[in-house]
């Protein structure tokens, strides 16, 4: 017969603004709310922070970016899919932006709290859980190219470095291309708002 030892399980649940509370490690999609994402992400910095200008370059900045270059790269494209764009970083909302290095040393368990997270907040928005590999393939590709401006405008990477790291990009690719630097309020506000116009082309 085992004796109970009293230890307490560590709190997995973050309480949200929303007043939600989010089991990371069992999400479920009622307890995901769009504003939630967007305050979230809006005050996350990519790069650690690692930028230039006057306010952090944020994770929500950085999807409004990717899902434009996916937009661009793949006209036509159905609107669930660029809204699969625009939440593909969704999950750092809560387990915040791990910089490659940082994911390397920490090992496979971030990666399946995230496939967990995106799955949750997919099916919150009426995308499956599990995106199309042709699609998750292009999401990457715009990840990529914005990672790419991002380096060598804001994180003071040279083009050769960048082009290491994230693939060099044809001039078209990133043709009329910028990074925006805003105050989290109104980067939240343009989070919301394209996520608003894409729930209503859906």
């Amino acid at each position: 017969m085992q004796r109970e030892t009293g230890v307490k399980q560590p709190r997995a649940w973050q309480r949200m603004l929303s007043g939600r509370r989010l089991d990371l490690l069992d999400p479920t999609p009622v307890d995901i709310e769009i504003e939630d994402i967007a305050h979230g992400l809006a005050f996350v910095a990519r790069w650690n922070g690692q930028t230039f200008g006057d306010w952090p370059y944020s994770v929500a900045e950085h999807s409004l970016l990717v899902e434009e270059i996916f937009r661009k790269t793949n006209p036509g494209e159905a609107p669930r899919w660029q809204l699969a764009a625009l939440l593909h970083d969704a999950p750092e909302y809560v387990i915040g932006d791990m910089i490659s290095p940082v994911k390397a040393a920490v090992g496979p368990g971030y990666g399946a709290l995230d496939d967990r997270l995106t799955a949750a907040i997919h099916i919150r928005f009426g995308l499956p859980a599990v995106l199309p590999a042709v699609i998750k393939k292009a999401i990457k590709s715009a990840d990529h190219v914005s990672a790419w401006l991002e380096a060598v405008h804001i994180a003071g990477f040279t083009e050769a470095e960048a082009d290491k790291f994230f693939g060099k990009q044809a001039p078209q690719q990133i043709r009329g291309l910028a990074i925006q630097l805003r105050p989290p309020v109104q980067v939240r506000a343009a989070f919301i708002a394209r996520h608003t116009d894409l729930l209503a082309q859906l």
